[in-house]
Order: C-alpha cells, then sequence, then structure tokens
C-alpha cells in the first residue's frame, strides 16, 4: 500500500514537532532516524552532506533550525518509501479511532532500557530477562479484556503507536495466557510485555514469550492508576531532563 500524501504530511508534522518541543534535539534526531531504520551515511547521502553533519546535530554540537529540521523529516520520510514504506503503512493505520481498550499511549522523547520500565512498575522478570538492556521507545497500556474482545486483527496496529519498539502493558490480567496468545498470532511484535492483575504467570504465557524472545514482566503495582501514574512519572521526568551537553 503506498502511503498518502497526506500521511505523510501528518507524519511529518509530528516528527518536526517534536524535535522543535524536544529540551534535546539532537537526541530527538537520532530518534527518530533510528525508528525509521535509517544510517548517517544513508540520510547524509539523501541531504547531500557528510556523515559528520549528521553526527554532530545529534550529539548536540549545532543545533537545528527549522530549515535543517524540514530538510532532515522529509528526507527521512522519502527514504522509507523508496525501502519500501513499511513505517509510513503502520502509521497510517493511526487514523483508526482509538479504543476503549487503550488505557494510555506515550511516545518517550529517547529510548529507555527495558530494565528502567520494569522498575518504575514494580516489575518481576518471569521471562527472557536477559533481554531487558533493550532500548524502548514507547509505551501502551490496555486493559487485556477489552482488547482481546472488540479489537479486530487490523485495529491491533493502532496500540503500537509510532514504532513497535515499545512496552506494551495489560491490566486486568488473570493468568496472562490469552495477551500472550494475541500477541503470538499478531504480525507486529512489541519488545517488551507487563502484565498486572495476576498472582502468577500461567506457563504456556511465559513459554511464548520465550519463543517470541520477548521479556515478560509482572507488575507488583497496586492499581492501575498508580501504574499509569507511575508511568506517566518517568514519561515527565524524560521531558524535563536538562539536556546532556
Amino acid at each position: 500500500m503506498e502511503a498518502t500524501s497526506s500521511i505523510k504530511e501528518v507524519l511529518a508534522k509530528r516528527i518536526a514537532g517534536e524535535i522543535i518541543l524536544s529540551s534535546d534535539p539532537g537526541r530527538t534526531l537520532r530518534k527518530w532516524r533510528k525508528i525509521l531504520n535509517t544510517t548517517q551515511t544513508r540520510l547524509a547521502k539523501k541531504l547531500d552532506i557528510f556523515p559528520s553533519v549528521i553526527s554532530d546535530y545529534e550529539n548536540g554540537r549545532r543545533t537545528p533550525g527549522t530549515r535543517f529540521i524540514r530538510r532532515f523529516v522529509l528526507a527521512l520520510i522519502s527514504i522509507n518509501v523508496e525501502e519500501g514504506g513499511r513505517f509510513l503503512q503502520e502509521f497510517s493505520r493511526l487514523a483508526i479511532t482509538p479504543s476503549d481498550a487503550i488505557i494510555d499511549v506515550r511516545e518517550f522523547p529517547a529510548s529507555v532500557e527495558g530494565w528502567r520500565i520494569a522498575e518504575v512498575v514494580k516489575g518481576v522478570p518471569v521471562a527472557c530477562e536477559n533481554l531487558l538492556q533493550r532500548h524502548i521507545y514507547g509505551y501502551t497500556v490496555l486493559d487485556s479484556i477489552q482488547f482481546i474482545q472488540s479489537l479486530s486483527r487490523s485495529d491491533a496496529y493502532i496500540v503500537f503507536g509510532t514504532t513497535t519498539e515499545r512496552a506494551l502493558i495489560f491490566t486486568n490480567v488473570s493468568t496472562g495466557r490469552s495477551p500472550m496468545v494475541a500477541v503470538r498470532v499478531h504480525p507486529l511484535k512489541p519488545k517488551m510485555i507487563i502484565l498486572h492483575g495476576p498472582e502468577r504467570v500461567d506457563a504456556l504465557a511465559v513459554r511464548l514469550a520465550e519463543v517470541e524472545q520477548i521479556p515478560l514482566i509482572l507488575s507488583r503495582m497496586s492499581s492501575i492508576d498508580m501504574l499509569v501514574i507511575a508511568l506517566n512519572k518517568l514519561y515527565q521526568s524524560m521531558l524535563s531532563r536538562t539536556p546532556t551537553h
């Protein structure tokens, strides 16, 4: 499916807006380059500049102006289209009206290692603990019952926000089996799954997580509200973080 001009425009505005509002625009530039899966060399060639210039912007040695941001964003999208447009196709599904299954969706301004998210939600690893160093770029909190009952296969794309490099957090879970089966059959896979509700996680859920090589975490937060608040505090702390350069 070829991405329409309107979808490209929406995505371009979203990326550009996030870069402009970021307290660390260099890290946000790097974040989106990685999300759209291109190298500094490939991007530099598209922009007709040296890769070292991209590196300077990403590491804070240069400050991006609006003209550069516009060229940067359009180049990223153009490269994605040239390589098949997969990200644009996934992003286009965000036009679907959000389901009641979705409690909260956030995109981090920079990546967070999985172990940090596990700590925030008082998580106990039950599968693939060795993969918690993965970089996570966002999270989606879901009501597992609503998710399984009301979301169709195509609608489920919306839970991934702008990237699959994220944590899916299922609430109102009884054993963990149903959410893991749903993840197993869906073509898109998250980088981390957190379950909230059960005392113990079903053995099949653990096995499915191991087969998919997805870290599976059991949250011990006292309530869904406290879980959402804890995650939001992490998100807000990242937004207010002062630049490191």
